[in-house]
Parts: C-alpha cells; structure tokens; sequence
C-alpha cells in the first residue's frame, strides 16, 4: 500500500558563535568537573580497560562528549578505542535536544529542545 510522506524538515544550520561558545563551555567543564572525576590511573594488572582522556567535538550538527580508553592487556585488539557517550544536537537558537549512549550503541534522546547551559549542566551526571 502506498501512503505519503511528508518531506523532511531541513535541519538548521549551526552558528559559528554557538559553536564556539559551546565548544568553549564544554572544554571548562571537561577541565574542571569531568576529567578530575572520571580519570584514573593505570590499573596495575593489565587485564582492563580504563579512560585516559576526555574530549568533545563537532560533527555536523551534533557536538559530543567522547572518553577515550587505553587498553594495556597484551591480548587487546587495540591499544586505545574511543567512546561517544553524550550527544547534544542543534535544534533551534540555543536549544539542544539531549542525547546518551546506551548498551546497545543506540542514542537515546533524555532531553528535547534544551538551553546550552542547562544541557552542559545535565552532562555531569552521566557516566563516560
């Protein structure tokens, strides 16, 4: 059976001054809450996985929080992989829909249409 199907809605465009202010945001809080809470040290036995490094970054329209693990067993497929664990997605002019990683490596959106520092706020509370 044929039905129709509206178009979709062009999803807007990021501005530079968003960017870097939320690029700017989220560095400070990464420094200051996120890196002094979730950094560990080498485990002494070899045999786990731990985060070495905290970071974010832009991809389109979405900006992530990625926690990068360094794997020090001899029987590692890789010596370091990375994780994104939160996503916030431009909506609208300083809205963010709220994003998180779940088990099965599928976004789960928490939080729709959002302000920059109540979503950044949010993001302290979840686990890399």
């Amino acid at each position: 059976m044929w039905i129709w199907v509206p178009p979709k809605k062009p999803k807007p465009k990021v501005p530079n001054a968003i960017k870097q202010q939320l690029t700017e945001e989220a560095n400070q809080l990464i420094e200051t809450v996120l890196k002094p809470k979730y950094l560990e040290l080498p485990p002494t036995d070899n045999d786990f996985n731990y985060i070495a490094d905290i970071y974010s970054r832009w991809y389109r329209n979405y900006f992530y929080f990625i926690a990068q693990y360094n794997c020090p067993s001899p029987e590692a497929l890789a010596p370091s992989f990375e994780s994104k664990y939160v996503r916030l997605e431009y909506v609208d002019e300083n809205k963010f829909n709220l994003a998180y990683m779940r088990y099965n490596n599928q976004w789960c959106e928490t939080h729709h249409e959002r302000p920059m520092m109540e979503c950044l706020n949010l993001v302290k509370g979840y686990l890399p």
